[in-house]
């Protein structure tokens, strides 16, 4: 007696392509979350930039101030101190407006991380309940085997008894 060919379960392909889609959804997870992580390092370099700045800014008065105290300062040195001082005002100025874009740009970024993440979920719970359904799957198979192998025992039973019955 030839051994019967195991069923093959019919969603397979399904199933593979859900956890495909749960694999593409973990990856562009991860991804969004280390993009939050770059931008959020971007904004305190930014920070630090500016901050720079202003030091600088506040050196060069005390520079003046020193200058101008001590007389050794001409009209001339004034006007050129005096436009680099608006010189890093206006970078002051272009790098507060560089932060409050990397603040929209991290908003953006931890908005793609949610929806990642809630993709991933989705994908995941995809893939368990097909899971699931294949595990009800082979649980009902074996039953329906273990069925048929009962039957076909009590059937050799019922034609043993009967050749025993007749041999008697």
């Amino acid at each position: 007696m030839a051994a019967k060919k195991k069923p093959k379960y019919r969603l397979q392909p399904l199933l593979i392509v859900k956890e495909k889609h749960k694999k593409q959804c973990e990856i562009e997870l991860g991804r969004s979350i280390r993009n939050v992580a770059e931008q959020k390092e971007r904004l305190k370099t930014l920070e630090q930039e500016k901050e720079n700045i202003i030091k600088r800014k506040l050196q060069a008065r005390l520079d003046m101030s020193r200058q101008v105290a001590g007389g050794e300062t001409r009209i001339f040195d004034s006007g050129l101190h005096l436009n680099y001082l608006d010189k890093l005002q206006d970078d002051v100025v272009a790098k507060e407006k560089e932060i409050v874009r990397q603040h929209e740009v991290i908003k953006e970024a931890e908005e793609r991380v949610k929806k990642a993440r809630r993709d991933y979920i989705d994908a995941a719970q995809d893939l368990k309940m097909m899971e699931k359904h294949k595990e009800l799957w082979e649980k009902k198979l074996k039953a329906q085997l273990n069925y048929k192998e009962q039957k076909e025992l009590n059937e050799l039973g019922n034609v043993v008894f009967q050749i025993r019955k007749m041999g008697s």
